[in-house]
């Protein structure tokens, strides 16, 4: 992508995120996720109603005046975004592909946090490590996050989501608040995604294209693996084939619900050609009630 044309995408996405998470994210996000715990922050003279338990008894007698404690949230978080780049983002039937809406949501999330205080890191992964950028803060940062996101051009199309919550895990040595971004379109991931979800605040955020979920009345067609470019005919007018594959796609989506109950992993479905606004804050709130 030509830098200019990079620089307009970047200040187009900066606006639309920044201004999304002024009016709806940023209190939610912050409400959400909290702190590592409280730490002083100083005295100040007991009022009506104060917990008495917060007196601070040596600076009360000193000055033969009630004063309590208050103390503060330690709000400094880590966020790390971990991000599948592999070929089948690179789908979209509507008005834009997969890795398009995930540039986005990221940027949403980035922003968030640093509106928060909160470090920003990023791991892209393939079927391997594509590229890691360790927790920062910082608008400058994000903006350097924003750009790969839009124009990175992963060395490998494939998929292993393992690999990249191996990395996290081992990458990562503090908890953090980690939102795995894929469409899923793997296996094999069990084992990291149960260890990756003990060590971390782990989040899975699936994207999907409506016409992923079942296949077109169109006749012959050449289907293509966008990661393997394996090919094959697929005759789409035959009601067996087009309900094996229904069968198959909600079997798939059973494994994952599944795993990730298992798991104790919290996720968030957002179909790309509906807004990611909706499924977002729904999911804020219902982990707001649920805490």
């Amino acid at each position: 992508m030509e830098s200019t044309e990079l620089l307009k995408k970047v200040r187009k996405i900066e606006i639309r995120t920044k201004g999304l998470v002024n009016h709806i994210f940023s209190g939610e996000y912050h409400s959400v996720f909290k702190g590592r715990g409280m730490a002083f922050s100083e005295v100040r003279e007991y009022q009506y109603g104060d917990d008495i338990r917060m007196i601070d008894w040596n600076v009360s007698a000193r000055f033969n005046h009630p004063f309590v404690k208050v103390f503060e949230e330690e709000r400094e978080l880590t966020v790390m975004l971990v991000v599948d780049v592999s070929a089948s983002g690179e789908f979209g039937t509507v008005t834009q592909m997969k890795k398009d809406v995930a540039a986005e949501l990221c940027a949403v999330l980035a922003f968030s946090a640093i509106q928060n205080n909160d470090k920003v890191g990023v791991i892209f992964f393939s079927d391997r490590i594509e590229k890691f950028i360790p927790p920062k803060k910082g608008r400058t940062h994000i903006l350097r996050i924003v750009r790969e996101l839009l124009d990175f051009k992963p060395e490998h199309r494939g998929t292993n989501i393992a690999e990249g919550l191996r990395y996290l895990t081992s990458a990562i040595k503090k908890r953090s608040i980690a939102f795995l971004i894929s469409d899923f379109l793997g296996e094999g991931y069990d084992d990291a995604l149960k260890i990756a979800g003990k060590k971390h605040d782990l989040i899975a955020v699936r994207l999907f294209d409506p016409r992923e979920t079942a296949l077109p009345l169109s006749g012959f067609m050449r289907v293509v693996d966008a990661e393997t470019g394996e090919a094959i005919w697929v005759d789409t007018n035959d009601a067996g084939v087009r309900n094996a594959y229904i069968r198959w796609w909600k079997g798939q989506e059973e494994t994952r619900m599944k795993l990730f109950r298992r798991s104790g992993v919290d996720d968030i479905n957002i179909q790309i050609d509906k807004s990611y606004i909706e499924p977002l804050v729904a999911f804020f709130r219902l982990r707001e009630k649920r805490w």
